[in-house]
């Protein structure tokens, strides 16, 4: 909502402190795991991009920050990849976070800041991907998630004490800002201010064609705007596509494979589902003497009874093997399935405690055929196959472009099959050629055409990635250039008309403006106007309305909140139309006594964005009066390393 009243106000410092939290790392990952960076080959791993007081900020580092990020983006935008996200300039703003977080540190600590390792145990133990269904910190669920990271214990602890120096030097700044009741009042009362305009139109076509132009001014109208009537660079782009088509026949599904892959997947074998009670008892004794009472003909609900358990903390229901492995251990769940029905197991021992279980009842279900899922596991397998065969067909085909084969020789190898373009444009337009429309594999090889030059050797592009692939060359590039007059006489004479107009009717529109703004009536100013225009319109809008619908607010009804009360401007109307004229009529200040609620949240917002101008100011006051050191060129290694490494596009 303040917007209005202040725009682009975007914090990369507050990001880092606040939006991302200590537990991210856990959640997210650490390192490179998780499928977007893996190991970039080359990327200088210990290179050194920068130095802030000789702490060293490793390519290694920036890289995982990255990934993390990129790991975060990816909630909101699934199909956001490596490349687009490096290309966006997140590596910068990588850079500039990890600079900021590392200065604070630094002088954080140079001002006797520090974390005891209590601090840093109690925000682990606050992990949740740490506790176990209780909500308490289990050790052995915490080793596994850190297994499972490919994160070390003291990793993870640095990690949380740089992000608790940092909390404890920026969060003072940023919470440390103060908004009197009395200016967001003020704020809140602009917010409620309601405006009434009243807009009209004065269209092009209100005041006709004017004279025909003569061929001297036609001709001299296309020389002042010949940039307007060139056609951008062209390039006639030769290719060959290949994909699951050109590789079905040794993707084909054997009956071997099928057969292997049926037997793998336990989601077909019999199935067996086990009706369970069972007590947990955190000491071993306890769950021991709990079991002998078993042993000794009580019954299961009467011994858990007598240690403190009701029949529905103890009856867990139905359960296949994975899913009790799921809520107990594996070690748990195999005596529990491994015993008759009727029988008491235990105490056996999880990360919850000692489990003494029953097996109260067993069922099993029957095997899926294999005919039943026979096609779908060949269509699985066949896919699986041709994508693998694709992708060892582009590579066999970069293998032979690096051994000097060229394109005949590849096409004619392969048998593949060419396409030629007519001269097209980089958006894949092909001016002067009727009815072309360019096909949808043509469109993810323009970015490639267009970085080539004929003289190139020809290149393997993606399609789509893991899919389909082309071969593509360039044969002739024709420059970007202007028709001749003679065949765009008839656009250009069209053009020159409706320039004209436009600046006839412009000048209607400023005349009707400056006799308003020179104090006569708008109604009156209107109706004085040399031609006939449409009837005006009155508008009534509050800001707050204004500010709720951001960029998309009519251009019109914009200018109602920039005028002054009584006066008029004009503005262009859309599509080359005309023009609009805009006289603010009346202005009704808002009064925020009768909505306390919006001064509070303006106040709230107002703290929010003093907080955050604090805590940049401060950082910079703290980077100022540090040495920090950027090595240019590693960070270009790295860039180019990582892009290297991002699947094409």
């Amino acid at each position: 909502m303040l917007s209005i009243f202040r725009r682009g106000i975007v914090s990369k410092l507050m990001l880092v402190v606040l939006a991302i939290g200590l537990f991210a790392i856990v959640i997210t990952g650490f390192g490179t795991g998780g499928g977007g960076l893996g190991d970039v080959a080359g990327g200088g791993g210990g290179d050194t991009i920068a130095k802030v007081e000789g702490e060293k900020i490793t390519a290694t580092r920036v890289q995982d920050e990255t990934q993390r990020q990129l790991d975060r983006m990816r909630q909101q935008q699934p199909e956001l990849d490596l490349a687009t996200f490096l290309r966006g300039g997140a590596l910068g703003e990588v850079i500039d976070q990890l600079i900021d977080i590392t200065a604070s540190v630094v002088f954080g600590r140079e001002q006797g800041l520090g974390v005891y390792r209590q601090m840093v145990d109690r925000e682990i133990a606050g992990i949740s991907a740490f506790q176990n269904m209780a909500g308490q910190f289990d050790d052995a669920t915490f080793r596994r998630v850190l297994q499972q990271e490919k994160l070390t214990e003291q990793q993870l602890r640095e990690e949380i004490e740089t992000r608790l120096i940092q909390r404890q030097l920026v969060l003072p700044a940023a919470g440390s800002a103060y908004v009197p009741t009395g200016l967001a009042f003020q704020y809140a009362s602009l917010l409620l201010e309601s405006r009434t305009a009243i807009v009209g139109a004065v269209p092009t076509g209100a005041v006709g064609m004017g004279q025909e132009p003569s061929e001297a001014e036609i001709a001299a109208f296309y020389r002042s705007n010949q940039p307007r009537y060139t056609i951008p660079e062209r390039r006639v782009l030769r290719y060959a596509a290949f994909g699951p088509e050109q590789v079905a026949a040794a993707a084909k599904a054997t009956d071997a494979e099928i057969q292997a892959a049926y037997n793998q997947n336990p989601a077909y074998a019999a199935k067996e589902s086990r009706t369970l009670s069972q007590v947990i008892l955190p000491d071993q004794a306890a769950a021991q003497a709990l079991a002998r009472k078993v042993a000794a003909g009580t019954s299961f609900a009467q011994a858990a009874q007598q240690a403190g358990f009701a029949p529905a903390d103890t009856a867990i229901g139905s359960q296949t093997r994975e899913a009790f492995t799921k809520v107990s251990s594996s070690e748990v769940a195999a005596a529990a399935f491994g015993a008759a029905k009727g029988a008491t197991v235990g105490p056996v021992r999880s990360p919850l405690g000692w489990h003494v279980v029953r097996v109260d009842d067993v069922k099993s279900g029957a095997a899926t055929p294999l005919a039943s899922v026979r096609a779908q596991l060949a269509a699985q397998i066949e896919q699986r196959k041709a994508q693998n065969a694709v992708n060892d067909l582009a590579a066999r085909i970069e293998e032979r472009l690096a051994d000097g084969a060229s394109f005949e020789d590849i096409v004619r190898a392969e048998k593949l099959s060419v396409r030629e373009t007519p001269p097209v444009t980089a958006a894949g337009a092909a001016p002067g050629v009727a009815g072309w429309q360019p096909p949808a594999e043509l469109r993810p090889l323009l970015e490639g055409g267009f970085a080539m030059e004929p003289g190139d050797d020809p290149a393997v592009e993606t399609i789509e990635p893991n899919r389909s692939y082309a071969l593509l060359a360039v044969t002739r590039t024709i420059p970007a250039a202007a028709p001749p007059l003679a065949q765009l006489r008839g656009q250009v004479r069209a053009d020159l008309i409706a320039r004209r107009a436009s600046e006839r009717a412009r000048a209607i529109a400023t005349s009707i403006v400056a006799k308003i703004n020179a104090g006569v009536p708008a109604a009156q100013a209107f109706a004085q106007a040399q031609v006939k225009l449409p009837a005006t319109q009155t508008i009534t809008a509050v800001r707050r309305d204004i500010a709720r619908q951001g960029g998309q607010v009519p251009p019109p009804m914009a200018m109602m909140f920039s005028l002054p009360r009584g006066k008029a401007r004009i503005l262009p109307a859309p599509n080359n139309s005309g023009w609009i004229v805009v006289y603010l009529d009346r202005v009704a200040p808002g009064d925020a006594r009768k909505e306390p609620a919006l001064t509070e949240s303006v106040k709230s917002q107002f703290a929010q964005i003093m907080g955050d101008e604090y805590a940049q100011q401060f950082m910079a006051a703290v980077r100022s009066g540090l040495d920090i050191e950027r090595n240019d060129e590693a960070l270009r290694k790295l860039r180019t390393s990582m892009m290297g490494a991002a699947p094409a596009q």
